[in-house]
């Protein structure tokens, strides 16, 4: 099934200091289910991902946030790590992307401590959630519901906790949930 997604737009929103695997690893499995990935981030021209607490690669930005439009992507990803999180959530045009998407329906995956700029999207509140532990109260406080598991699916959203979880757990769900949009974009 390599081409499950074939049609599909996806957004990666980022800033520099996300963990790596986080968005290395989901974007080579919507890449290769044939999803059109574009990564958006306000940093240009690239970002740098980490690995923990070291600086790791540099990667093409696609697309400046400013260019973005969320009514041109079907499905959006958030990666994790501290830093890109809490850089993601002060930056209003990021909230402001996310909340459009939130709004329009369209599917979100968010992993580790990407689900603090859902919570400053108002995109929380009665949604059960994971993440990395530290959000834990962040997102009570927010009105969602968090547990401690590898992979949760609710409605239009995806959540998982770290790095460990994303072949088995994460990316198979994020595929499953996108597959939804990608029905529902053919069907307009």
């Amino acid at each position: 099934m390599a081409n499950e997604l074939q049609g599909l737009r996806v957004a990666i929103l980022t800033e520099d200091a996300f963990e790596q695997a986080e968005m290395v690893e989901p974007r080579r499995a919507l890449e290769n289910a044939g999803a059109t990935v574009t990564l958006v981030s306000p940093h240009m021209p690239q970002v740098r991902g980490w690995h923990h607490h070291t600086p790791a690669d540099t990667f093409k930005v696609d697309l400046s946030l400013d260019q973005a439009d969320p009514s041109n992507f079907d499905a959006l990803m958030l990666p994790g790590g501290a830093i890109n999180a809490d850089r993601l959530r002060m930056e209003p045009r990021a909230v402001a992307f996310v909340k459009a998407i939130c709004e329009a329906g369209k599917p979100i995956a968010a992993i580790c401590h990407a689900p603090w700029i859902l919570i400053d999207a108002g995109f929380t509140k009665g949604k059960t959630l994971t993440s990395w532990p530290s959000l834990r109260r962040d997102i009570e406080n927010s009105g969602g519901s968090w547990v401690d598991r590898p992979v949760v699916e609710e409605r239009q959203l995806v959540t998982s906790r770290k790095p460990d979880d994303i072949p088995k757990d994460f990316n198979p769900a994020m595929i499953r949930l996108f597959q939804h949009a990608r029905q529902a974009a053919g069907a307009r």
